[in-house]
């Protein structure tokens, strides 16, 4: 075999292998918006080979911005959900400090956005008591009244602690000494140093804050954070309206587990319709997710199982409950709560042996039914309606897969 023959093979192996680089930096991103060269090491390092293609294929797919420095690649996922099930479709992206930790409530988010503030004006190394006062100070202002934060109990400084690991997780803070169970326990500290750079790409929104401030008026403040969050009215032209409607609907299924077609606005559902089989090729691409096309809607499966903070099946305790859970609502249709928790203790007896005891502690199954019901809810296979024991528990269509049907029984027949 000649040189020349040879030339083609090469060629296409070095081809591949960049397309896998790619296709790496751009799962990571995914997974966790911001890589730093000092922690992310080899994935950081394909991020910013690939981000020229990296920044067109975001640009063009989604509408999201890649910011790319010496020490950090930010990628700016502005999405907000919009129209009728904005709530519900929110709901399946809560915050989380670390994976299997309980989500961010509306408490921890504030408190947040207040350490960022905070932080924004901080020394460049700050303690996490230090940082604990400033933020009460900060939750003072106005416009924050039903937020109560005093540090007074467990609870408060745990939600602190939580935003804080956040703020670990993206390195904006880096600790230097102690740790936050100590804090929790209100006898420790812990000292940070705070990384500007990293902070300053943590605000991921449409359009500046101040201009929008600017122009809606210092009162306006409600207004103003929905004017940065949210894109312009698109320009008229079919090439526009296009390009919005690719966004919206490539956003959708890049962040939520499963994409209904009754949960689209009628133009979304419409141009998803049309152009499913070319748009999830494009996605499967680029990313490696495996497209599933159903009548109902599409989902992106991840067959390395890494893009996601929820999993179903998972081992231990909640993981079983969460699966037996499952199967009963996909055999017995829409369910209120109470309902669900008689059957959980009935589980909890039947596998005694094999859940962790407390689990057989009364009152148990009302966690356990809350936490299956949330991991249902945060991989868009259930939808809730109401509160407290009387909420009814529907199942999605994606639910189905987990419905198990009666053994069919054939005689044996002799060879």
């Amino acid at each position: 075999m000649t040189s020349l023959d040879l030339a083609p093979s090469i060629a296409g192996a070095l081809e591949a292998r960049e397309a896998e680089g790619r296709s790496r930096a751009l799962r990571a991103l995914l997974l966790r918006p911001v890589l730093r060269a000092q922690t992310d090491g080899e994935t950081f390092r394909l991020a910013r080979r690939h981000a020229d293609t990296l920044r067109a294929w975001f640009d063009r797919e989604t509408g999201w911005r890649l910011v790319v420095e010496s020490q950090t690649v930010r990628l700016l996922t502005a999405h907000v959900p919009h129209g009728p099930t904005a709530v519900a479709v929110a709901e399946r992206h809560p915050a989380r400090a670390r994976r299997g930790d309980p989500p961010f409530t509306r408490r921890r988010y504030v408190l947040l956005c207040l350490a960022l503030a905070v932080l924004e004006r901080s020394d460049p190394q700050i303690s996490l008591g230090r940082l604990a006062e400033e933020v009460v100070l900060a939750a003072r202002q106005p416009g924050l009244e039903d937020v109560v934060f005093t540090l007074t109990g467990r609870d408060e400084r745990s939600d602190l602690v939580a935003a804080i690991r956040l703020l670990l997780s993206y390195g904006v803070l880096v600790r230097v000494a102690g740790d936050e169970e100590s804090y929790v326990s209100a006898g420790g500290d812990a000292l940070y140093d705070v990384d500007r750079r990293v902070l300053a790409t943590m605000l991921s929104t449409m359009h500046s804050p101040g201009l929008v401030g600017a122009a809606l008026g210092p009162d306006a403040t409600i207004d103003r954070i929905e004017a940065a969050l949210h894109e312009p009215p698109p320009a008229y032209t079919e090439e526009e309206a296009t390009r919005r409607l690719r966004h919206a609907v490539t956003r959708r299924l890049l962040c939520d587990p499963v994409v209904y077609y009754d949960e689209l606005p009628d133009d979304e559902r419409t141009y998803l319709v049309g152009q499913r089989v070319q748009l999830t090729r494009r996605l499967a691409e680029a990313t490696g997710l495996v497209p599933e096309l159903r009548a109902e809607g599409i989902a992106l499966v991840d067959p390395d199982d890494q893009l996601t903070d929820v999993r179903m099946p998972e081992q231990g305790t909640d993981g079983h409950a969460t699966l037996l859970l499952a199967e009963r609502l996909a055999g017995s249709g829409a369910t209120d709560v109470a309902t669900l928790r008689r059957h959980m203790r009935r589980l909890a007896g039947e596998h005694s042996a094999y859940w962790r005891r407390a689990a057989q502690e009364p009152g148990a199954e009302n966690a356990l039914v809350a936490d299956a019901v949330d991991r249902l809810v945060g991989l868009g296979l259930v939808r809730v309606t109401g509160e407290g024991p009387t909420a009814v528990v529907h199942p999605l269509p994606a639910l189905r897969r987990f419905a198990v049907a009666a053994p069919t029984i054939t005689a044996r027949r002799a060879r």
